[in-house]
């Protein structure tokens, strides 16, 4: 693995893990480490969401992108953590914006609500977005508790 790619850390639950495997393949231009889930046995997202969120919170690694059925609650598990940002993104739009006015450093995506082309879409949009910083800066530093 290449020192310049960008890091990229995953996880799902049993409802994302086929979409997570798709993504993996996906962004093999980028370091990619799965966290997990490692099949389709039902395990509970926390499991999986708490570990992302902690290697992006620790600057390990650039980008989190977390997958689950619904993906609020991979979402709400990862905005547990101080200095993360994860958006719940299901289409094209949300993900720029996630990125442009949020700074969002974390992707959550819903695998029952998308398609697996989708999926990759959502996740190109959201690696490629820059913040727009300016009036979006201050917003963001308001966010953390």
């Amino acid at each position: 693995m290449s020192e310049n790619k960008i890091k990229i850390a995953i996880g799902s639950d049993h409802a994302g893990f086929e979409f997570k495997e798709v993504l993996k393949n996906f962004l093999k231009n980028y370091d990619v480490k799965d966290f997990g889930a490692f099949s389709l046995d039902s395990v509970d997202y926390p499991d999986f969401a708490h570990p992302v969120a902690s290697a992006v919170e620790s600057g390990e690694y650039t980008y989190g992108i977390l997958l689950c059925g619904s993906a609020n609650g991979v979402a709400i598990t990862a905005n547990k953590h101080q200095h993360i940002r994860a958006g719940l993104c299901w289409e094209n739009e949300v993900a720029s914006l996630v990125r442009k006015h949020n700074d969002a450093n974390v992707l959550c995506i819903p695998a029952r609500f998308v398609s697996e082309e989708l999926a990759k879409e959502i996740t190109t949009t959201f690696l490629t977005t820059a913040f727009e910083g300016g009036r979006h800066q201050n917003r963001v530093e308001k966010i953390s508790c």
